[in-house]
């Protein structure tokens, strides 16, 4: 059985990566070929009577690990620069204004017709109001570089700002002065925290003589995430900080300190360090989507119940989006319609404790809203392929 069970992850990930090669081509997301061969398999091992044990516990710890990697890859990608900045203030509005009116909106509709509390529905809101990066940064690798970098610092940005959120409605009863002053200062412990451990870890990246250096960086990375998580601070500032330094030492090695470093040396344990970071992404990725398409049953697929809402939250997701996209003076096509859910939407609706969970927003309505941002994802990119033709 254990034989078995090898082959088959190890034919998964090779097919997987065979959609990741062809996906240029096809423009069809990898999320939505890997959710149905989890879910394929699940048929498959239901009509043999082949026993799998529980494996819902693992999907946190592949998520958290996933959103880890993607944000560092994104990071590590990125060019900060002067000319740079318009993007990014341009990225962070589109990541903060439709997450802000979506949330809002749909909270208060769930509010009206379901009768519950503002705090706890805004709770189980929000993870439906975080563009997920795990699967746009990887959909968008052949746009056209400013529209690449573009959805890289939103989606990043989103996933950032979505768990401060969370964990904001999540870690306070009341919302006033003292939560707000609360809040403020975990930025600025984590801000201070980021560039503490950035130098920290760098300072390693260039000293390690050992010929296993990586392995133990990225250990400490999600070391220090989970251990800055306990505190209910938001850790992913910290990867994207960390990220976003090695990314530009060009930039920076006008300063005297960064001789310090050895930036000369850095670089070239940057570039091998980009390389463990992009394969690591992909397996836990591909991993993290198989595992949650296996745990997915085709009744919470078609679940009637759950579909007009679905639809309804959708049609907001993009409504806004394009408005959004409209006052900055964004072309629409193709990004109005890279705004999929995904990962960091299952890990934060894993998150909502179960005495704060409300019927209207289940499983079922999760599943529903991946499926249809995704598909919407790939008819756009489609589309667009089509237009530059």
């Amino acid at each position: 059985m254990t034989t078995a069970i090898i082959i088959t992850i190890c034919l998964l990930i090779l097919a997987a990566y065979i959609f990741d090669i062809t996906s240029s081509k096809t423009k069809i997301p990898s999320v939505i070929l890997l959710l149905l061969m989890g879910w394929g398999v699940r048929q498959l091992s239901m009509s043999t009577g082949l026993f799998i044990p529980n494996l819902t516990p693992v999907l946190p710890i592949l998520g958290t690990i996933g959103l880890i990697l993607i944000v560092l890859e994104g990071s590590l990608e990125l060019q900060l620069n002067g000319s740079k900045l318009g993007s990014v203030k341009e990225s962070f509005m589109v990541a903060l204004l439709p997450m802000v009116v979506l949330a809002i909106g749909t909270t208060a509709a769930f509010v009206y017709w379901g009768g519950t509390s503002f705090k706890d529905t805004l709770l189980n809101v929000l993870p439906l109001c975080v563009i997920s990066s795990a699967i746009a940064i990887p959909s968008v690798k052949n746009l056209p570089n400013t529209q690449k970098e573009f959805v890289i610092y939103e989606s990043s940005l989103s996933d950032i700002l979505g768990v401060v959120f969370f964990n904001f409605v999540a870690f306070n009863e009341t919302f006033g002065f003292s939560s707000l002053t609360q809040f403020v200062g975990q930025l600025l412990a984590i801000i201070l925290i980021s560039f503490i451990a950035t130098g920290a870890l760098s300072y390693l990246l260039s000293k390690i003589d050992h010929h296993i250096k990586f392995a133990p960086i990225i250990l400490l990375i999600i070391l220090i995430y989970n251990i800055s998580k306990i505190y209910h601070l938001p850790a992913l500032i910290f990867i994207l900080i960390f990220g976003l330094f090695l990314g530009n030492l060009d930039e920076i090695k006008r300063f005297g300190w960064i001789e310090k470093l050895k930036p000369n040396v850095l670089d070239r344990e940057v570039a091998k360090f980009k390389e463990i970071v992009v394969e690591a992404t992909f397996v836990i990725r591909v991993l993290f989507f198989l595992l949650f398409g296996y745990l997915m049953e085709t009744a919470e697929i078609l679940n009637a119940d759950t579909f007009v809402w679905a639809i309804g939250i959708v049609a907001g997701i993009f409504i806004i989006r394009a408005a959004v996209l409209k006052i900055y003076r964004i072309p629409l096509s193709p990004l109005v319609f890279v705004a999929p859910r995904g990962l960091i939407t299952i890990l934060l609706f894993l998150s909502i404790p179960a005495t704060q969970m409300i019927p209207l927003i289940n499983k079922s309505l999760i599943i529903q809203i991946i499926i249809l941002t995704a598909l919407i994802m790939m008819a756009g990119l489609m589309l667009n392929k089509k237009e530059e033709k």
